[in-house]
């Protein structure tokens, strides 16, 4: 018998249904959260997980959250700041990049393993995901993890969903650790300097205690944020102040972490990629890629670069995610080769055999 598709599913039991269904007609299904993480350009009905929404348990005394996957990323926000917490991972709010009039959701952040500039002290999304209920091309239900720290045996597949964009299976639940929020934040600015003097800025801080919670360079000024409490960061400050006096640095109170965080200064026209290195290799990088006509920002002291601009920086960076098109045409992930294109297929296989879930997104 065949299921009537109602691709805007309210329980976990309908997705299950649909996804039967369609591995059973091999019916290629584009799932979508919010829709603001990455342009996808795939020709498909559109599984909208919109409607799966709402959370299920918030602990704060435990700092555990448990949500259904459309849940909108701000509501979980403003909860979480009620009692004094936040995602410790900062997930990125990219509507201004792309355009559109979606909402971020919290299945979207895992989908997409969307990390912002305190991953570089805190970790990513999936270093905070506790567990998943999810179902897999075939329509079982599944789950993985659970509510509390190590208390996974076996493979933690929840960390293999975070980050696989919806080609593995269709999260129906998330478990998140929540962190207090920091009482205190300051940023020392460096202004005018290059993307290699920012470089040997963020080595220095970073190689101390002194715990550097971002350092990003944007528009030829260097940040370097600091948070904890007002006694201990004074501190901090001060001493990151005296052993970073060679490049002058100024102290800046409500400096602009969300709109780093949003990429807010490469918001409007132009291809825009997402591209992961070696910090080392940051400053050469970024030199090849204005050279092709665009224009660098970095984060995460240096292991990530956005570009916007024209080309195709693959040549000089080959882990360079196409986010905004914008007329660039392409796939958006890079090509896989060798033995991770064959783990990567291996994996496509075992979760999704009709190959229905976002299919050419990241195989392309």
């Amino acid at each position: 018998m065949t299921v009537a598709l109602d691709l805007a599913p309210t329980s976990e039991a309908e997705v299950s249904e649909i996804l039967a269904d369609c591995h059973a007609r091999r019916t290629p299904l584009r799932i979508a959260g919010g829709g603001t993480r990455i342009e996808n350009p795939f020709l498909a009905e559109t599984l909208s997980l919109s409607r799966l929404s709402g959370v299920v348990t918030y602990s704060p005394g435990e700092m555990t959250l448990i949500a259904r996957p459309g849940t909108p990323l701000p509501e979980v926000r403003q909860m979480l700041a009620a009692e004094g917490q936040a995602l410790a991972f900062e997930p990125p709010d990219l509507r201004g990049v792309l355009g559109g009039n979606g909402t971020p959701t919290l299945g979207g952040v895992v989908a997409a393993n969307a990390s912002g500039p305190r991953r570089l002290l805190t970790g990513a999304c999936r270093d905070h995901l506790l567990g998943v209920r999810f179902v897999d091309g075939r329509g079982r239900v599944l789950k993985n993890g659970g509510r509390v720290m190590k208390n996974v045996t076996g493979l933690d597949l929840s960390k293999l969903l975070a980050g696989s964009h919806g080609t593995l299976a269709v999260l129906t639940e998330v478990v998140l650790k929540t962190l207090p929020l920091s009482p205190a934040r300051t940023t020392l600015v460096f202004p005018g300097v290059t993307e290699t003097t920012a470089l040997r800025i963020f080595t220095a801080a970073l190689s101390t205690p002194f715990e550097v919670s971002g350092a990003a360079h944007v528009g030829g000024t260097a940040y370097l944020r600091v948070e904890g409490l007002e006694g201990q960061l004074a501190y901090r400050r001060d001493r990151l102040l005296a052993l970073l006096a060679d490049w002058q640095p100024q102290v800046m109170e409500g400096a602009p972490w969300d709109a780093i965080r949003d990429v807010a200064h490469f918001a409007g026209g132009g291809p825009l990629w997402r591209i992961l290195c070696k910090p080392t290799d940051a400053p050469s990088l970024c030199q090849g890629l204005r050279a092709m006509g665009g224009d660098c920002s970095l984060d995460w002291g240096g292991g990530l670069i956005w570009y916007r601009g024209p080309g195709n920086p693959r040549g000089l960076a080959p882990h360079a995610t196409l986010v905004r098109r914008d007329g660039a045409t392409g796939p958006a992930f890079p090509p896989l080769t060798g033995a991770v294109a064959r783990l990567h297929d291996g994996l496509r296989r075992t979760f999704d055999p009709a190959g229905i879930l976002n299919p050419g997104l990241m195989d392309a």
